[in-house]
């Protein structure tokens, strides 16, 4: 064993607290892109009285300003949104849905939505607001 006198160069540099460092960063990184990636962001309207929904099986349809429609955070067409309906309530009959239509949606693209969930025989549904002030 050779023993190293207090003023001589070290050889070699420790990297292993840099690398614990980038490991917790890298942790922290992907909890929070998981973290927002939990649906599509919409201006909802605003509502005086609202209900709470809290069903681990619900399910929400996004209509977004521009009227694109998303099954909770997966973008399809209306045609794609109705087969996916059918198949949630063949698994699920108790099948519970919330619609979140963007404050300037046009009342059409609801409708629609609203009108696949009759096709497929959903008939728990609700409407997603934000609450009023006042």
């Amino acid at each position: 064993m050779q023993i190293q006198e207090d003023n001589a160069p070290f050889d070699d540099i420790n990297v292993t607290p840099m690398l614990d460092l980038a490991y917790v960063l890298l942790v922290i990184f992907i909890i929070m892109t998981t973290a927002s990636v939990q649906g599509v962001k919409v201006k909802l309207p605003k509502a005086k009285m609202t209900a709470s929904m809290a069903k681990a099986h619900l399910k929400a349809v996004t209509i977004s300003e521009n009227g694109d429609f998303f099954l909770d955070a997966y973008p399809m067409t209306l045609e794609q949104l109705g087969l996916r309906l059918a198949d949630l309530k063949r698994i699920n009959p108790a099948q519970s849905m919330v619609i979140k239509g963007d404050a300037h949606t046009q009342y059409a693209k609801i409708m629609q939505v609203m009108e696949a969930m009759k096709k497929a025989d959903i008939t728990d549904i609700g409407l997603v607001t934000s609450k009023a002030a006042g």
